[in-house]
Protein backbone atom coordinates (compact mmCIF):
# COMPACT_ATOMS: atom_id res chain seq x y z
CA UNK A 1 0.00 0.00 0.00
CA UNK A 2 1.45 3.26 -0.77
CA UNK A 3 1.75 6.39 0.95
CA UNK A 4 0.54 9.50 -1.63
CA UNK A 5 0.88 13.11 -1.54
CA UNK A 6 -2.49 14.93 -1.75
CA UNK A 7 -1.53 17.97 -3.80
CA UNK A 8 -4.69 18.25 -5.62
CA UNK A 9 -7.96 20.16 -4.69
CA UNK A 10 -9.80 17.27 -5.66
CA UNK A 11 -7.13 14.94 -3.26
CA UNK A 12 -7.28 17.34 -0.33
CA UNK A 13 -11.29 17.11 -0.91
CA UNK A 14 -10.97 13.58 -0.69
CA UNK A 15 -8.89 13.33 2.47
CA UNK A 16 -11.80 15.09 4.18
CA UNK A 17 -13.71 12.51 5.56
CA UNK A 18 -10.86 10.66 7.66
CA UNK A 19 -9.38 14.71 8.63
CA UNK A 20 -13.34 15.37 9.96
CA UNK A 21 -13.18 12.54 12.19
CA UNK A 22 -9.69 14.49 14.29
CA UNK A 23 -11.26 18.11 13.28
CA UNK A 24 -14.96 18.21 13.45
CA UNK A 25 -15.61 21.66 13.47
CA UNK A 26 -13.93 22.47 10.17
CA UNK A 27 -16.28 22.39 7.16
CA UNK A 28 -15.22 20.56 4.02
CA UNK A 29 -14.86 24.10 2.30
CA UNK A 30 -12.79 25.02 4.85
CA UNK A 31 -10.61 22.32 5.64
CA UNK A 32 -9.53 22.57 1.58
CA UNK A 33 -9.10 26.65 1.86
CA UNK A 34 -6.77 25.82 5.25
CA UNK A 35 -4.84 22.93 3.57
CA UNK A 36 -4.10 25.04 0.66
CA UNK A 37 -3.52 28.18 2.45
CA UNK A 38 -0.83 26.19 4.64
CA UNK A 39 0.62 24.49 1.62
CA UNK A 40 1.76 28.04 0.42
CA UNK A 41 2.09 29.63 3.50
CA UNK A 42 3.71 26.92 6.04
CA UNK A 43 4.91 24.21 3.78
CA UNK A 44 2.06 21.78 5.22
CA UNK A 45 2.37 18.11 3.18
CA UNK A 46 -0.95 16.47 3.63
CA UNK A 47 -0.11 12.64 2.84
CA UNK A 48 -2.82 9.65 2.95
CA UNK A 49 -2.98 5.63 2.42
CA UNK A 50 -6.25 4.81 0.19
CA UNK A 51 -7.40 1.22 0.22
CA UNK A 52 -10.51 -0.14 -2.52
CA UNK A 53 -10.92 3.99 -3.53
CA UNK A 54 -11.17 5.46 0.03
CA UNK A 55 -8.84 7.47 2.44
CA UNK A 56 -8.26 5.22 5.15
CA UNK A 57 -5.57 7.47 7.08
CA UNK A 58 -4.19 10.56 6.59
CA UNK A 59 -1.61 12.63 8.27
CA UNK A 60 -0.07 16.47 7.74
CA UNK A 61 3.26 17.86 8.56
CA UNK A 62 5.51 20.57 8.20
CA UNK A 63 9.40 21.03 8.85
CA UNK A 64 10.38 24.21 11.07
CA UNK A 65 12.85 25.63 12.59
CA UNK A 66 12.83 26.93 16.83
CA UNK A 67 15.86 27.66 18.87
CA UNK A 68 14.86 25.00 20.98
CA UNK A 69 15.06 22.02 19.19
CA UNK A 70 16.53 22.88 15.79
CA UNK A 71 15.24 21.59 12.66
CA UNK A 72 12.18 19.76 13.17
CA UNK A 73 9.29 17.54 11.57
CA UNK A 74 6.17 18.62 13.12
CA UNK A 75 3.17 16.13 12.28
CA UNK A 76 -0.32 18.50 12.48
CA UNK A 77 -2.49 15.34 11.78
CA UNK A 78 -2.35 12.11 12.15
CA UNK A 79 -5.62 10.17 11.89
CA UNK A 80 -6.68 6.52 10.82
CA UNK A 81 -10.63 6.75 10.42
CA UNK A 82 -12.61 4.85 12.84
CA UNK A 83 -14.17 2.03 10.14
CA UNK A 84 -10.50 1.31 9.46
CA UNK A 85 -8.61 1.04 12.68
CA UNK A 86 -6.81 -1.76 14.06
CA UNK A 87 -5.23 -2.61 10.30
CA UNK A 88 -2.11 -1.12 11.22
CA UNK A 89 -2.57 2.04 8.78
CA UNK A 90 -1.62 4.33 11.10
CA UNK A 91 1.70 2.60 12.15
CA UNK A 92 2.47 2.73 8.27
CA UNK A 93 1.57 5.97 8.21
CA UNK A 94 3.52 7.07 11.72
CA UNK A 95 6.92 4.64 10.47
CA UNK A 96 6.63 6.64 6.88
CA UNK A 97 6.76 9.93 8.72
CA UNK A 98 10.06 9.14 11.06
CA UNK A 99 11.33 7.87 7.92
CA UNK A 100 10.42 10.98 6.23
CA UNK A 101 11.85 13.01 9.05
CA UNK A 102 15.11 11.62 8.15
CA UNK A 103 15.49 12.29 4.81
CA UNK A 104 14.46 15.60 5.58
CA UNK A 105 17.68 15.80 7.91
CA UNK A 106 15.49 16.68 10.68
CA UNK A 107 16.98 17.31 14.47
CA UNK A 108 13.64 15.89 15.79
CA UNK A 109 10.28 14.57 15.70
CA UNK A 110 7.61 16.52 17.28
CA UNK A 111 3.83 15.87 17.34
CA UNK A 112 1.13 16.84 20.09
CA UNK A 113 -1.89 14.54 20.70
CA UNK A 114 -5.38 14.90 23.12
CA UNK A 115 -4.83 13.99 26.03
CA UNK A 116 -8.16 11.65 25.55
CA UNK A 117 -6.58 9.81 22.89
CA UNK A 118 -4.76 6.63 24.10
CA UNK A 119 -4.89 4.18 21.35
CA UNK A 120 -2.48 6.90 19.59
CA UNK A 121 -0.39 7.56 22.81
CA UNK A 122 -0.09 3.77 22.53
CA UNK A 123 1.05 3.61 19.17
CA UNK A 124 3.51 6.32 19.63
CA UNK A 125 4.82 5.03 23.00
CA UNK A 126 5.56 1.61 20.67
CA UNK A 127 7.46 4.04 18.39
CA UNK A 128 10.08 5.28 21.06
CA UNK A 129 8.44 8.88 20.98
CA UNK A 130 8.86 10.06 24.57
CA UNK A 131 6.13 12.61 26.58
CA UNK A 132 8.40 15.37 26.54
CA UNK A 133 6.60 18.42 27.37
CA UNK A 134 2.76 19.70 28.18
CA UNK A 135 1.05 21.90 25.62
CA UNK A 136 -0.79 24.65 26.94
CA UNK A 137 -3.24 27.03 24.96
CA UNK A 138 -5.60 29.50 24.79
CA UNK A 139 -8.58 30.78 22.47
CA UNK A 140 -7.83 34.55 21.57
CA UNK A 141 -10.22 36.88 19.36
CA UNK A 142 -12.96 35.44 20.98
CA UNK A 143 -14.77 36.34 24.43
CA UNK A 144 -12.88 34.30 26.42
CA UNK A 145 -11.48 35.37 29.68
Amino acid sequence: MDIRVASTESEIEDCFPALHELRPHLSEHEFVARVQHQMKSHGYVLVYIASHNQIVAAAGYRVAEFLAWGRIFYVDDLISRSAFRKRGYGGMLLDWLLEKAKELSCDQFHLDSGVIRHDAHRLYLSRKLQISSHHFSKELGKSVV
